[in-house]
C-alpha cells in the first residue's frame, strides 16, 4: 500500500509498504478514505520534535471503513464507518474511566509513565505507524475509534479526528466562560477552530494574533478581531482593546515553531534575537533545512511570552500548541507574579469528540468549510512542501486515498 513515511529530518517519501495486519486482539484494520496533514507532522520533519524512528508512517488524522477486527473488539464490525482519534486509549484504566484518555496507562507501549500515545509520532509516543496511508492498524480500537452517522461527510469527519476536538479542549483548558475576552495565538487551522470553540463556549470577544494576512482574514470571517504581529505590537494591541486590563483567557495554538515578528514595533533583533537563536539550537539541534523548506520556527518561546504578557491578572492560559520536551524557556516568574492559571496538554479525544460529532451532525457547525486544500495521497509530498512554506491559502490539507 502507499504511505507517507518519515526517513529523517527533512526527508519524507511516499513509499510502498506492507499492508497492516492484526497484531493484538484489541486491534482493528481500517481502510482509510480521508486523512490530513497537520502542523504537528511538520515538527517531526523540521526537527523541532525529536526522537522519530526511521520508517514510521506519518499522520494522526483519519476517517475510514473497518475491514477487520480483533477478537476483543466487540463494538465494531467490518463495514462500520469510523473516525479515528489521534490519541489511543484502552478504555479501562483509571485515567480512561475519568475521561483523561490522553494519559491512558496502557496504550503507550513504553509504559504508564511515558504519557500520550498517538499515531505517527516519535518513539516516546509508541511509536505507532500513522494514518497517512491506504490502510492502518488501530490499536485499542474499541476506545480509539468512534462510529460516524451517515449525516457527516468525510470532509467534516476528518476535522473531528483531531483539530476540532483539540481546539475545543484548548478553550476548556483556558476556562472560557460567558462574556470572556479571549486571545487566540495562531491563526492556523487549530487557531481557527479555537476561535469557533471559544465563541461556542460563551466568549464575548475573540482576538486572534498571527503574522499571515490570509489566515487573519479567515479568522475575521469567523467573527474574530485580528492583530498582525508584523504590523502592531500584539501585547500593546490587546491592552488597547481591553481597556488596559488584558484578556481573560489566552489559547496558545502555536507551540514550538512560533515565528518572531520581522517588522513593525514588535520586531525582534539584537540580544533578544540572539536569545531566540539559542532557543532554536536547543530545541532543534539536528535541524537540516533545505532552502526555505523544513525550517524550524525562529521564536520557540514567543507565543509563551506573549500569552503571559497579554492576559489579565488572575487570567487563564490554555496551551495546545505542541512544545518539545527540549523546550525549557518559559516566563514562569512573570506568570507567578500575575497569579495566572496555566493548563496544557494533549486532547482527551475519546471523551471530547462524541459531543462534537453530535454538534456537526445536527448542523450546528460545519467544520469542512475550513479545509482549504484537497489532494490525493499521490501528491502528499508536494502538499507537505506547500504547507510547510505557509503558501497563501494553505491552512488545512485533506488527503484522499485510492484504497
Amino acid at each position: 500500500m502507499k504511505a507517507v513515511v518519515w526517513h529523517g529530518i527533512g526527508d519524507i517519501r511516499l513509499d510502498e509498504v506492507a499492508d497492516p495486519r492484526i497484531e493484538d486482539g484489541h486491534d482493528a484494520i481500517v481502510r482509510i478514505t480521508r486523512s490530513a496533514i497537520c502542523g504537528t507532522d511538520l515538527h517531526f520533519i523540521r526537527g523541532t520534535m525529536s526522537g522519530m524512528k526511521e520508517g514510521t508512517i506519518l499522520g494522526h488524522e483519519a476517517v475510514g471503513i473497518v475491514t477487520e477486527v480483533g477478537e476483543h473488539v466487540r463494538g465494531f464490525q467490518p463495514g462500520d464507518r469510523v473516525v479515528i482519534n489521534s490519541t489511543m486509549s484502552c478504555g479501562a484504566c483509571r485515567y480512561c474511566r475519568e475521561g483523561h484518555t490522553a494519559q491512558c496507562d496502557v496504550a503507550n507501549p513504553n509504559g504508564p509513565e511515558a504519557g500520550t500515545c498517538f499515531f505517527g509520532g516519535p518513539e516516546t509516543t509508541g511509536p505507532v505507524n500513522g494514518l497517512q496511508a491506504e490502510y492502518a492498524r488501530i490499536p485499542w480500537a474499541q476506545n480509539t475509534m468512534t462510529k460516524l452517522p451517515d449525516a457527516i461527510t468525510d470532509d467534516q469527519a476528518i476535522l473531528l479526528s483531531d483539530i476540532f476536538p483539540t481546539a475545543w479542549f484548548g478553550a476548556q483548558l483556558a476556562g472560557v466562560s460567558r462574556g470572556d475576552i479571549v486571545v487566540v495565538l495562531g491563526a492556523g487551522i487549530v487557531g481557527q477552530f479555537a476561535v469557533a470553540s471559544a465563541f461556542k463556549q460563551g466568549a464575548g470577544r475573540v482576538i486572534v494574533v498571527d503574522g499571515i494576512a490570509d489566515r487573519l482574514d479567515r479568522a475575521r470571517a469567523l467573527g474574530a478581531e485580528v492583530v498582525n504581529f508584523n504590523d502592531d505590537d500584539p501585547v500593546e494591541a490587546v491592552m488597547n482593546l481591553t481597556n488596559a486590563i488584558g484578556a481573560d483567557c489566552v489559547i496558545d495554538a502555536v507551540g514550538i515553531d512560533a515565528e518572531r515578528p520581522k517588522s513593525g514595533p514588535a520586531a525582534v533583533d539584537g540580544e533578544d534575537g540572539k536569545a531566540f537563536d539559542e532557543e532554536v539550537q536547543q530545541v532543534a539541534p539536528e535541524a537540516d533545512p533545505d532552502g526555505d523548506l523544513w525550517r524550524p520556527g525562529d521564536g520557540p518561546s514567543q507565543a509563551s511570552r506573549w500569552a503571559v504578557e497579554m492576559v489579565a491578572k488572575y487570567g487563564r492560559i490554555g496551551i495546545i500548541g505542541v512544545y518539545s520536551p527540549l523546550a525549557e524557556v518559559y516566563p514562569i516568574g512573570a506568570a507567578m507574579n500575575k497569579n495566572l492559571t496555566i493548563r496544557m496538554g494533549n486532547c482527551d479525544h475519546h471523551s471530547v469528540t462524541p459531543p462534537l460529532i453530535d454538534m456537526v451532525a445536527a448542523g450546528v457547525f460545519d467544520p469542512a468549510a475550513l479545509i482549504t486544500e484537497h489532494e490525493p495521497i499521490d501528491d502528499a509530498i508536494a502538499a507537505y512542501e506547500a504547507f510547510d512554506r505557509r503558501e497563501p491559502g494553505w491552512i488545512k490539507v485533506a488527503l484522499s486515498t485510492g484504497a
